[in-house]
């Protein structure tokens, strides 16, 4: 790029960044979208063609990860918004602290109520995500507090000092807004999208956002959901609500990310015939087509709520009137909070190749903080590494991700031993948890450890339902909640059918006895036993592992980091292995068919 310096040449590494064995060219007439990039390396030298300066840094970046010769390739994003949203908060909250859901340390954009004096951190950030192919990050929690929601006013100039850092690496920013901000900031006595009032306020607030972030990207919302304000107190539809924001972005190329985890949170435990599955498709499916063309219905993943395993949300099937965006969780709220290895890029291929044709956008919750290793457990950064480049290319192999992380992270010496722990280590923590696809038994509030009942008399529609004879919850359409209904054919029969559902998604579909026997050949309740003792065990092994893997290999600080982090993941498997074990051998009477003990 002779005559042009642009910030992310210089921050891919010492000098001008690549060195004279790269040659990039800006090409306007290429014939390439924006982003995409041509990238070849032969005799030494790597050459990378793009139409826009993004799409140089993306072949850059490439070309870091280059190890031999590459016959020329092209390579284009699956989906124009990449985006990573963090559920910080500005000030520290009496419970969810600096950021919520975050085992990572403090924020890495706000302390204690001010904008962080290491912007260059923050830039070192920006470099990170934009080396995996993010281009956009929302700034603040979703749940969006006083400090919050002052962020859209007379704060703007700390979101302009981040996005500023952000913008070297082609990365917009956006902000969680809350739906009652013309009452909360503009004084006004109502936040019902079809009064005018309300409409000039979200226009004019928006206006002064563009003045000063020109490149801004637009607003994230939870709205009727879990206690935050929405359209449903004024008798409109999430449609009504987001297309007023919508109608304010529009001018300057903004969008609204409108979040669907809408579900009753205040359940009658005793009510089988509510399902907090069906809600979000119950909610959103009637409003298909209603929603402006700048609005992008955000979906998790799944049903519920980021379960060690959950089918893909039915709500991603079925709406192809409106633009989606598939939503997963890097922070690790429900898969050992960055205190277990968790290796979840394999749940998320799996959800994308299912859904890769009707989502416009793919949203990671950041699991990064300032802790020093960015994500608490050194390991855990494979997470938003692999998050990154699987929204880029869903189609890219997990394990292959994971060897490339670990190929550009470790010391070929400790390649195989990290590729050991990490490979199976979804299976493995889902061995050892919640059985079968029934989810959390989890710890009410901070969601970690075993409670095998902790939610089941709650408000919260996470029931499991097991009994002296069974466990697991009907959500069939000939005698349960009909949730298997929301599917399209032939997601819907198999799921309905024992002879079809599969058994890792049993006890989400279906309440069957202990004695069912499972596709495996194994009984429900053999399963349980088995594949408890078997996870535990596993995490003993990976234990022992990293401990045989001498320090200096991998620097003292980590490897510390890691093994004490191991310690506490063994502590922890071998807890949940004795509780739900114990819990089913108490429920069903069933003795383990191997007589091991169980307490």
């Amino acid at each position: 790029m002779s005559g042009v310096h642009p910030a992310w040449l210089g921050g891919l590494g010492g000098g001008s960044g690549l060195g004279d064995d790269v040659v990039l060219t800006r090409d306007p007439l290429c014939g390439l979208e924006a982003e995409a990039y041509t990238i070849a390396r032969s005799g030494g030298v790597t050459t990378v063609v793009a139409a826009d300066e993004a799409g140089l840094m993306y072949g850059s970046f490439h070309a870091l990860r280059l190890d031999g010769e590459l016959a020329a390739q092209t390579h284009r994003p699956f989906v124009a918004r990449r985006m990573v949203q963090h559920w910080d908060n500005v000030f520290v909250h009496p419970v969810m602290g600096q950021v919520e859901r975050g085992y990572s340390g403090g924020s890495l954009f706000w302390e204690d109520g001010a904008l962080t004096d290491d912007l260059d951190r923050v830039g070192d950030y920006a470099r990170l995500l934009a080396s995996v192919g993010i281009n956009a990050v929302s700034l603040n929690n979703v749940n969006v507090h006083a400090g919050e929601a002052r962020l859209l006013t007379d704060r703007l100039s700390e979101v302009a000092a981040l996005a500023a850092r952000f913008r070297q690496y082609h990365i917009r920013v956006y902000l969680s807004v809350s739906f009652a901000a013309p009452m909360v900031l503009g004084g006004l006595d109502t936040a019902d999208p079809a009064d005018e009032r309300v409409k000039d306020w979200w226009a004019t607030a928006t206006q002064r956002v563009y003045a000063t972030i020109p490149d801004f990207g637009g607003y994230v919302v939870k709205a009727d959901s879990e206690g935050q304000p929405g359209p449903f107190a004024y008798g409109r539809t999430h449609a009504d609500g987001a297309n007023v924001l919508a109608a304010a972005l529009a001018p300057f190329g903004g969008e609204v990310y409108w979040r669907a985890f809408v579900y009753n949170h205040r359940q009658d435990w005793r009510d089988r015939s509510t399902d907090r599955a069906r809600a979000a498709y119950d909610h959103f499916t009637p409003l298909d087509g209603e929603f402006a063309a700048n609005v992008v219905l955000q979906v998790k993943h799944g049903p519920i709520d980021f379960q060690p395993r959950e089918p893909v949300s039915p709500v991603l099937l079925s709406m192809p009137r409106t633009s989606l965006a598939v939503e997963f969780q890097a922070t690790q709220e429900y898969t050992g909070q960055q205190r277990h290895v968790c290796y979840l890029p394999p749940m998320w291929s799996s959800v994308l190749s299912t859904v890769a044709g009707a989502v416009d956008a793919v949203v990671t919750v950041s699991n990064a903080g300032d802790d020093r290793y960015w994500t608490n457990h050194p390991l855990a950064q494979a997470n938003l590494y692999a998050a990154g480049r699987l929204a880029w290319d869903p189609a890219l192999d997990p394990t292959a991700l994971l060897d490339e992380w670990i190929g550009l992270t470790f010391p070929p010496a400790a390649a195989g031993v990290v590729h050991e722990l990490m490979r199976d280590s979804w299976a493995v923590y889902e061995g050892y948890t919640s059985p079968l696809g029934v989810g959390f038994m989890v710890h009410p509030g901070d969601h970690y450890g075993p409670d095998v009942d902790g939610y089941e008399y709650s408000r919260w529609g996470t029931y499991h339902f097991a009994d002296r004879d069974g466990v697991g919850v009907d959500r069939t359409r000939a005698t349960g909640t009909g949730f298997t209904g929301q599917y399209p054919q032939p997601l819907a029969d198999e799921h309905e059918s024992l002879a079809t559902c599969p058994d890792e998604l049993l006890l989400f579909f279906h309440h069957v006895p202990y004695t069912h026997v499972l596709h495996s050949g194994k009984t429900v309740i053999q399963h349980i036993y088995d594949t408890h003792f078997q996870g535990a065990a596993a995490v003993a092994e990976m234990v022992g592992r990293w401990a045989a893997l001498p320090p200096e290999t991998v620097g003292e600080d980590l490897h510390a980091r890691v093994a004490d982090r191991l310690r506490e993941q063994e502590r922890s498997a071998n807890e949940w292995r004795d509780q739900i074990n114990t819990y089913f051998h108490r429920k069903s009477g069933i003795p383990d068919a191997q007589g091991r003990r169980i307490y």
